[in-house]
């Protein structure tokens, strides 16, 4: 359908079904949306709803928004990609082995406490436990100790060029800091006390998990004086609450914007976007040029992707273009990339990628699971049903599979009950999985240092459990590596090496577009969504 029929279709459809949809926002808007009396609130539709409150335990991007909200970070890294101040300042020693972080005045958590250094280091160690590359920093770490109430001392037994890098990055998962008694739970349990440290307080009383959350503005916050740049600089709040609402179906959150019922849509369905790119009072626009990298991971723990020939006939079954023709349709906003760092960025290399760029290779995968003795086990698939950007992989990759002659049993869920499922190591037939399909922001996936996906650690590597020595020994290769051309070469290396072993399955890259009313002004264009900054005329 061209894209004037299209339109013309959509504008009829919403004629006829505004009424029913709104009627359904203005009954969210008469439970959860209640504000308090002149309280300028955004609204805004985020990817998912929120379920999992706990950002170290999950890389669920929606936990990791919420975590930014109510958190606060000792380094954050600018949109040139440099690590700057945030909750402390910092010194490096002479030979590059201690790190001084001081925080700076004023920073309180939202029960009034003082944030103190004992925070940061139970905070910083919990993190350790459970990110890739926290566990890379730990690994050479002599010691972490609070050396008073605003001092931190980091002593490593060999140097660690990225630390400040690493501490610092914006996505999975960011080291935020907590109160010391919130931190000390283990890293294997979720937190139930949500005390945070940044411009944001959780209210508690109003969340409805998957439904809605609320924030309201920390009168307390001291933002930094510099102007905000990514997660870095003055995160200055300037709006008194921001609501997060759950539309799970793609042309109600059109009409809700379209409308003014919501403010903020964070992806918008591709073949959605005329709709929007017609109205004067929304914008459309896209927050990062790298865009995101979708992906599909399977689990190594259980058959039959225990077996490494299984894993080469999935992933060769596979093809780029049909999961991304079929995900976002139009090639404007898509690139067919067998880049495990992305294509775009400094590492990028395509070794061992062609069946996947080039359309598959049934037949080939068909010979692959005969020689591996595959016999018939069923493929738990799931299938997330209720997020834009990856209803479509599930459905994209069963056929294929099928077509090369697996077993798919495809479950159906929303997100928030994978993200939890997939956290589960019990056997496909009693809970647990096989395979799913997610996405990652490309800078959050740019660098072995910082990708999960290539973490060989086995039961403390990100979910699918790896046990992989051989990456283990390239990762600490890329660490040592002294100049970008060694790095590069490393980096090459560990793409051959997740090819053949298949960690994990690149399917290309894409640009996922937002929208916001008009007014909303002064948004930071970062590939996280933040809400600090942001002003809203009346």
């Amino acid at each position: 359908m061209r894209i004037q029929e299209r339109l013309h279709h959509f504008k009829g459809h919403m004629r006829g079904a505004t009424l029913g949809l709104l009627a359904g926002v203005a009954l969210i808007g008469g439970t959860a949306l209640a504000t308090p009396a002149m309280a300028k609130t955004i609204t805004a539709v985020m990817h998912s709803g929120l379920r999992v409150l706990d950002p170290v335990i999950t890389t669920a991007h929606i936990t990791r928004d919420h975590g930014y909200m109510i958190y606060d970070v000792l380094v954050a890294v600018d949109e040139n990609f440099k690590p700057q101040p945030q909750m402390a300042d910092w010194t490096v020693s002479d030979d590059n082995l201690v790190y001084t972080f001081t925080l700076r005045d004023g920073l309180k958590f939202h029960d009034d406490a003082p944030v103190t250094a004992a925070d940061a280091v139970a905070s910083l160690k919990r993190w350790g436990k459970r990110d890739s590359g926290g566990q890379l920093i730990f690994d050479v770490t002599e010691s972490l100790e609070a050396k008073d109430d605003k001092t931190i001392v980091w002593t490593l037994k060999s140097p660690f060029p990225a630390l400040l890098d690493t501490v610092g990055k914006q996505s999975a998962v960011p080291p935020f800091i907590m109160p010391e008694r919130v931190a000390s739970t283990p890293p294997e349990e979720a937190i139930t006390d949500y005390t945070g440290s940044g411009p944001f307080v959780f209210v508690e009383d109003e969340y409805q998990p998957g439904v809605s959350v609320t924030y309201r503005k920390f009168e307390d916050y001291v933002p930094r004086s510099e102007p905000a740049s990514w997660m870095a600089g003055g995160k200055n709040v300037k709006v008194d609450e921001v609501k997060w609402v759950t539309m799970p179906d793609a042309q109600t959150g059109i009409n809700a914007i379209l409308s003014g019922e919501i403010d903020y849509l964070e992806q918008v369905q591709i073949d959605l976007l005329p709709l929007l790119e017609t109205s004067e009072d929304v914008t459309v626009e896209t927050r990062d040029e790298l865009g995101y990298q979708t992906i599909g991971r399977m689990n190594f723990k259980h058959p039959p992707f225990d077996n490494k020939k299984i894993r080469q006939a999935a992933q060769m079954a596979l093809s780029q273009e049909d999961v991304l023709g079929t995900l976002i349709g139009n090639p404007d906003y898509y690139k067919v990339c067998g880049a495990i760092f992305g294509c775009g960025t400094p590492l990028a290399d395509e070794s061992g990628s062609q069946t996947l760029t080039s359309g598959g290779d049934i037949e080939g995968a068909k010979k692959l699971l005969e020689e591996a003795g595959y016999d018939g086990t069923p493929i738990v698939l799931m299938q997330p049903t209720d997020v834009v950007s990856l209803t479509a992989q599930p459905v994209v990759a069963a056929q294929a599979l099928r077509n090369a002659g697996f077993n798919v049993d495809m479950q159906p869920m929303d997100w928030q009950t994978l993200v939890t499922r997939r956290a589960s190591q019990a056997k496909p037939a009693e809970g647990g999985w096989n395979i799913f399909f997610t996405n990652w922001m490309v800078p959050e996936i740019n660098s072995p240092l910082i990708s999960p996906m290539l973490n060989g650690r086995g039961d403390d590597a990100w979910f699918g459990w790896p046990k992989d020595d051989k990456m283990e020994e390239l990762r600490a290769a890329f660490i040592a590596a002294d100049t970008p051309e060694k790095q590069k070469e490393v980096a090459v290396e560990i793409q051959k090496h997740n090819m053949d072993e298949v960690l994990y399955i690149p399917l290309g890259q894409y640009a996922s577009p937002q929208a916001r009313s008009n007014k909303l002004t002064n948004m930071i264009p970062s590939p996280v969504p933040v809400f600090w900054n942001i002003e809203k005329a009346d």
